[in-house]
Parts: C-alpha cells; sequence; structure tokens
C-alpha cells in the first residue's frame, strides 16, 4: 500500500510539472493552420476581360426552327450512292451523318438491310441511341466489345473491329454478310499506325455487292484513297469533297477555377491569350506561399 501511495503521488508530481513546462514553452495561444486549398478570387473580371468574353460568346444561342434544306454536296452523295462506293469528305458540322440517315431510311422502307461503324464505343453507343429514336428501337441494334442489343436487326451499329470480324467469320462459314449497306465513320482511322489495318480489312474483304458510304472531315488524299477502294473492290467510287470552312465555328475557352471565363486567344485569332497567362502566374505564386 505504501509503494503504491509513492507511485500515485510520484504520477501527480510529474504531470504538475509537465503542465509547469508546456506552459512556460507555450505562453500563447495556438492558431488554426491556413486552409490548405488554394482561395478562390471572387473578384469580379475587369472591363477588357468582360469584352472578350462577350466576343466570345456573340451569335451563340439557339437558332429559329426553319426546314431543313439540303446542300448540294448531300444531294450529290445521296444520288451517288444508289450505284457506287462514295467517299465524303466534309468539315465536322457540315452534315454528313444526315447523308447516311437519308439512305438508311430509304433501305429500311426498302426491306434492306444497313450497318453503321465508327472507331469509338462512346460514339457506337451515341449513334445508337441516335437511330433508335429515328428509325424506331425495334429497327436498330448495337454491337460492340461489351454490348450486344438486338443483333438481328435490319439497322446495326457497331465498332469497324465487330463488322470486319463478321467478314472474317463469313469467309470461314462461306456464308454472306447480312448487309446490303456499310456506312464507315471516321474513315481517316485508316491512317492510324496501331488500327489502320482493320479498317483495311473492312474495305477489302467487303462484297462488291455490298455499296460502302465512307465519311470523313480529315482525308487529304481523297482521290488517292478513293482510287485504291476501286482497285482492291472492282467498283466505281465517287468522290464527295465538300471544301471549305467549318459550318458551326469553333470556339475555345479557359475556365479558370475562380469560374472567370478566358477566350484561348487573342483578338488576332492566332497568339495565345496573355490574361490566362497571367492568371497561371497568380495561380502559382499562391501555390508556392501556401507551400512554404
Amino acid at each position: 500500500m505504501t509503494r503504491d501511495r509513492k507511485d500515485k503521488n510520484r504520477r501527480k508530481s510529474k504531470n504538475v510539472r509537465s503542465d509547469i513546462v508546456r506552459r512556460k514553452e507555450r505562453p500563447f495561444k495556438r492558431e488554426l493552420a491556413p486552409e490548405s486549398s488554394a482561395q478562390i478570387d471572387s473578384s469580379k473580371p475587369n472591363s477588357a476581360q468582360t469584352k472578350s468574353v462577350e466576343r466570345l460568346l456573340q451569335g451563340i444561342g439557339t437558332p429559329e426552327p426553319a426546314p431543313l434544306v439540303p446542300d448540294a454536296f448531300q444531294i450529290e452523295a445521296l444520288e451517288a450512292i444508289e450505284t457506287q462506293d462514295v467517299l465524303v469528305t466534309a468539315p465536322t458540322g457540315s452534315g454528313k451523318t444526315w447523308i447516311a440517315r437519308e439512305e438508311i431510311r430509304r433501305l429500311l422502307a426498302a426491306g434492306k438491310r444497313a450497318w453503321y461503324t465508327t472507331p469509338l464505343k462512346a460514339l457506337t453507343n451515341s449513334k445508337y441511341t441516335e437511330f433508335s429514336q429515328e428509325f424506331g428501337a425495334e429497327n436498330v441494334g448495337i454491337l460492340t466489345g461489351d454490348r450486344k442489343v438486338n443483333h438481328a436487326a435490319p439497322l446495326i451499329v457497331g465498332t469497324t473491329e465487330i463488322y470486319r470480324n463478321q467478314l472474317f467469320d463469313a469467309l470461314r462459314s462461306g456464308e454472306q454478310v447480312s448487309t446490303d449497306f456499310v456506312i464507315l465513320d471516321e474513315a481517316h482511322y485508316m491512317a492510324d499506325e496501331e488500327r489502320g489495318h482493320v479498317w483495311e480489312e473492312a474495305i477489302i474483304l467487303s462484297p462488291p455487292r455490298i455499296r460502302l458510304l465512307l465519311l470523313s472531315a480529315t482525308i487529304g488524299n481523297a482521290e488517292e484513297f478513293a482510287a485504291w477502294i476501286g482497285e482492291v473492290r472492282g467498283t466505281n467510287v465517287r468522290v464527295i469533297n465538300r471544301a471549305g470552312s467549318r459550318p458551326v465555328e469553333l470556339r475555345a475557352a479557359f475556365l479558370a477555377p475562380n469560374t472567370q471565363l478566358f477566350p484561348l486567344f487573342d483578338e488576332s485569332g492566332i497568339k495565345m491569350n496573355r490574361a490566362i497567362e497571367q492568371f497561371a502566374q497568380e495561380e502559382n505564386r499562391f501555390e508556392r506561399r501556401r507551400r512554404y
């Protein structure tokens, strides 16, 4: 009992001394550490930035509804696709998919079948949704590496690899691929170093009875490409070249963490907007101060 009392008194005395030492070492109130994340600058943009953003957004909006009037190149492609393979090269947003959609509509009405191929699963899923709404879900199927829906539908949307694989399967089994028309969207992927052979094989192995419609915005040697298609398939290939700029203007901007919007380029449209560089420098200075 005596030993327990001594140990208790010793611990109590030690705690008292520790409290005295802590008070001497820290005679001030401890402050909270600063926030670890960057502070958001809530200041309003200056007048110059406001004007530049107004110029960036000028004219953007929803146009008034109006009847669709096809462009001359779209009509030319539709007329040619009835008897020939067709290669359409036109800027993004000019209406290449409209050509494919109208030909698909004609084929489905005649009881025929079509394939729409894309290089990306995301684009394939998007086109599947679009065509299901346009032609009815019962008439559209999708085939990708991880999705198989309504595979017996008259219109199949799938990746180019899946269509190529069906061609190989048809060769092994001695059967015919069940389609009358194939759209190869983003046909410039044939120049891709790793995947280009898929488009090459799909073109070579497609029987001449299957008409091809190739769509792309970035084929620079369209005539040479078409000549090769005609040589390996033994068909006539019409090139429809809609030259010129994008019908829907592309505008680029930088959205800063403080929610301010900066045009990516200056008024010349060539040089980078210096306001973005200045903003980045301010952010970097703040980050260095926060760390050290």
